[in-house]
């Protein structure tokens, strides 16, 4: 075959109708997405589109309402909690507290042989004379016991002093006369107090003007007076004047 009639096949792109062809597809595809575009712009109004991570596009309706999350509960702060709790009354367990156990009881110490007869001493003489403390260890200190035996002798005794006071005056006035501040200072001699000693004078019953009368007529058993010096001397021994004058007028001067 002659090269010259031999026809060379042209490429299917370099022919011109597929190029029309082409023309033609792109107007139709164009002229299809402006209407779609058109439509969708008016979807648009109602829906609205979110893109995923992936690229890919999804309805978001706007009309959706989200359901409703709990909100949470606010935790209440320190200040609160505290304020709260020292709102409350605090009721503390209280476990009662166990009883003392009861002290054992101390022995009695031995008494020795001389705290003994001390004892025994003091007592007798409190049984039949009147003393005061003082006095009542003066007496055990001179039978011959030392002063910590008589001492201990005297406390050791359950003693009344007011009533040994009392009794003492009582005594006194038993056989002799005595004004109530002659008595007194007799009593305190003895060894009471001045209040023991005023106590047991007030709590015998005394007659002073009898006692004035009966000093006033001791005093003339053994030696002269004188109206006016008799009645001095009773008023030294504690009687008031009034009482002292009437000793005097009693006994005739």
């Amino acid at each position: 075959m002659n090269a010259d009639n031999v026809t060379t096949a042209k490429a299917w792109y370099a022919r011109w109708w597929v190029w029309a062809l082409a023309v033609l597809l792109a107007i139709g595809i164009g002229s299809a997405l402006s209407g779609t575009g058109t439509a969708d712009d008016g979807a648009d109004t109602a829906v609205d589109y979110q893109v995923d991570e992936e690229g890919n596009r999804a309805e978001k309706k706007e009309d959706a309402v989200p359901a409703a999350t709990p909100e949470p509960t606010a935790e209440p702060s320190a200040e609160e909690t505290e304020s709260v709790q020292a709102a409350e009354p605090t009721v503390e367990a209280t476990t009662p507290a166990p009883a003392p156990a009861a002290p054992a009881p101390t022995p009695e110490p031995a008494l020795s042989v001389s705290q003994d007869s001390a004892i025994r001493s003091a007592e007798s003489y409190l049984s039949f004379t009147n003393f005061s403390r003082s006095g009542l260890i003066s007496q055990l200190e001179y039978e011959g016991y030392s002063n910590a035996d008589a001492q201990f002798a005297v406390d050791s005794l359950n003693v009344d002093w007011l009533e040994q006071a009392a009794g003492s005056a009582e005594s006194y006035l038993s056989f002799t006369a005595f004004s109530r501040s002659g008595l007194i200072g007799q009593l305190e001699y003895e060894g009471f107090s001045t209040e023991q000693a005023t106590h047991g004078v007030d709590t015998v019953s005394v007659d002073w003007y009898e006692q004035a009368a009966l000093s006033a007529q001791s005093y003339l058993d053994f030696m002269g007076f004188s109206r006016q010096g008799l009645i001095d001397q009773l008023v030294y021994e504690g009687f008031s004047l009034d009482q002292a004058t009437h000793g005097v007028n009693q006994v005739g001067l």
